[in-house]
């Protein structure tokens, strides 16, 4: 994998603070508002691990962002297009940013799209000649764009998603409740969810390892963080595929894990933490 360094040197004067938390975001505009142009942020964090919010985060950053004459910039590239059970994840709180960025899903699997929304106020600062794009306005990529949106609607997919995300934590809550001192957590919204494991009960396996197995029960899932598995099946999953998804799970935590930890030789020298290079979360 590329490290972001590899992208640098980055734009000096970046703030960051800690996501879910209004307080501190509005300490950081008091001190430094008259030179902040924009907050960018994750509705739902992806890369951490699928961190939700508090309640309330949402509307607070608009509140805060409103007040400070900031820009509100929600990245919706992971959340966006039904993915949470709502069009935008933001939805969730019924607040409106200034700029949304969305992509992936944008193109359904069919080709590459990205977009920026934004109001004209915002948008029509830019003047013709100021911003070139190799790609951009691609009319096939624009329709396939709309069509994927008219598929979101007419289907229901965003209400579908939902529905089968409750059901689907449900699922793998009960997996908690039988390995409680394997899995930490189950968070997500939607059909954007997470498992978060106890590093100490699955040492020296990783998730990476554990999605290894999922994938040869038929399950593909994405790790990070080492602990951390993220699901997020295609919006047209059935009921039957999703239960075959928890079952899965179930299975690689009974049958594989075991087997794995025996196999896996455990390192005699600490691995010291170190931070994520995309999301800055301690791993």
């Amino acid at each position: 994998m590329m490290q972001l360094e590899a992208f640098g040197p980055m734009v000096p004067g970046q703030l960051k603070v800690n996501f879910g938390d209004a307080n501190a975001l509005e300490k950081i505009f008091k001190e430094h508002g008259d030179w902040i142009c924009g907050f960018l942020f994750e509705p739902i964090q992806g890369e951490a691990g699928v961190i939700v919010p508090p309640d309330g985060y949402l509307k607070a950053v608009r509140d805060l962002c409103s007040k400070h004459n900031i820009l509100m910039i929600a990245d919706e590239i992971q959340t966006g297009i039904a993915r949470t059970g709502r069009m935008l994840a933001c939805d969730w709180e019924n607040i409106r940013p200034d700029l949304v960025i969305l992509g992936k899903a944008l193109g359904a699997g069919v080709l590459p799209v990205s977009a920026v929304l934004s109001d004209k106020d915002v948008m029509l600062c830019i003047k013709p000649g100021e911003h070139g794009s190799t790609f951009g306005g691609n009319p096939l990529a624009s329709a396939v764009a709309i069509a994927a949106l008219e598929v979101i609607i007419e289907e229901g997919l965003e209400q579908r998603a939902a529905d089968l995300g409750h059901e689907f934590r449900d699922q793998l809550m009960k997996i908690q409740h039988k390995f409680p001192q394997i899995i930490k957590e189950v968070r997500g919204k939607g059909l954007l969810n997470a498992v978060d494991l106890q590093n100490e009960a699955l040492s020296p396996v990783s998730a990476y390892d554990l999605c290894l197995k999922l994938k040869e029960r038929g399950i593909l899932a994405k790790p990070t963080h080492d602990t951390i598995i993220r699901l997020a099946p295609p919006l047209c999953i059935s009921r039957a595929e999703l239960s075959e998804a928890s079952k899965a799970l179930k299975d690689v935590l009974e049958l594989d894990l075991p087997k794995m930890q025996k196999q896996k030789q455990k390192s005699d020298a600490p691995t010291a933490k170190q931070s994520c290079d995309r999301c800055g979360r301690a791993v």
